[in-house]
């Protein structure tokens, strides 16, 4: 990808845990245009997040450590950025949508108040009731200059998630991140939080990194999927190819998992097993044990993340 705005290279991350090491991010790769939006899929556990708040170096350290990689922004290294010009980073160029909205707000301020801050840091000449009012209509909350007093407590969910969503573009960042943004929604709200996103970046022009565990979204707004399992990329693809036809095994089961609207099923698909926690991973190919379409060989042999088509790359010893 030529110029990428973010590019991720073989990116290790160690955590200390009672007096051992594990690495939880096994050398990821990934790189995200101006103006795309790339899914990180997976189950819990499997890197996600880490690699994420890696990207503005928002991993306590200790207990993570940044063993080896690059972080390129704008061509850039974060892992060796001075903490002004972390600062700079955060928010600027980068920004984040976490999971729970509710508990990422401050109970306390009112949301006039905590959009404000924001702009204080970041746009300081804007930094007024009037340009609140226009985030807050920006993401769609109604009514906008009516809910500058409102506390967290007397918004719904998909409110309190709009507004942290207007907290992240106060700084009209280049990049939002957006984690697990529709967890402990309903589904409807869900619809409408991916629908706001996806209008957002056509909108603004901004790039888009959502992680979910959920590949039934992800055609929804993706450009490209990267399939994340026990802290490696297994596959890469442009999200229509990879929902079409999907190569590795553990990206057919997450699919798999998925309900079908109007299957009349007696019980739903599962994955058997659970993701092996790090410093537990098996010797070969990390899918191994839980892979129904396993050989021999896939227990000792650990398979290279490879180009199996332009566009496409796939982590298995096997194309099946």
């Amino acid at each position: 990808m030529p110029n990428p705005l973010l590019e991720i290279k073989n990116l290790q991350i160690d955590f200390t845990s009672n007096d051992s090491i594990v690495r939880a991010v096994d050398g990821v790769s990934l790189a995200i245009a101006a103006g795309e939006a790339l899914c990180i899929v997976g189950e819990s556990g499997c890197g996600k997040s880490a690699t994420a708040l890696s990207i503005a170096r928002l991993l306590p350290s200790p207990p993570a450590k940044y063993s080896g990689g690059e972080i390129l922004i704008e061509g850039k290294d974060v892992l060796k950025a001075s903490k002004s010009a972390l600062r700079q980073i955060r928010g600027s160029v980068v920004s984040f949508v976490f999971q729970d909205a509710s508990v990422s707000l401050n109970p306390v301020f009112q949301i006039g108040t905590q959009i404000k801050e924001t702009l204080k840091l970041h746009r300081p000449d804007v930094a007024n009731d009037i340009e609140v009012v226009r985030l807050l209509k920006l993401v769609g909350i109604p009514a906008p200059e009516s809910r500058l007093t409102n506390y967290p407590h007397e918004m719904s969910g998909g409110m309190q998630q709009r507004v942290m969503i207007a907290m992240a573009l106060a700084s009209q960042p280049k990049l939002l991140i957006a984690d697990e943004p529709t967890t402990a929604l309903d589904v409807t709200i869900q619809a409408q939080i991916l629908e706001l996103l996806r209008d957002l970046k056509q909108r603004l022009g901004m790039s888009l990194l959502l992680i979910t565990h959920n590949l039934g979204i992800v055609g929804e707004i993706a450009d490209r999927v990267a399939v994340m399992y026990a802290g490696q990329i297994v596959e890469i693809a442009p999200a229509r190819d990879l929902l079409k036809r999907p190569l590795h095994p553990y990206t057919r089961a997450l699919m798999n998992s998925v309900p079908k609207l109007g299957a009349n099923v007696d019980r739903l698909t599962a994955i058997s097993g659970t993701v092996p926690r790090p410093g537990n991973f098996p010797k070969g190919c990390r899918f191994f044990p839980r892979c129904p379409s396993a050989k021999p060989e896939c227990a000792n042999t650990m398979p290279e993340l490879i180009e199996i088509e332009p566009g496409r790359w796939l982590r298995c010893l096997y194309q099946t």
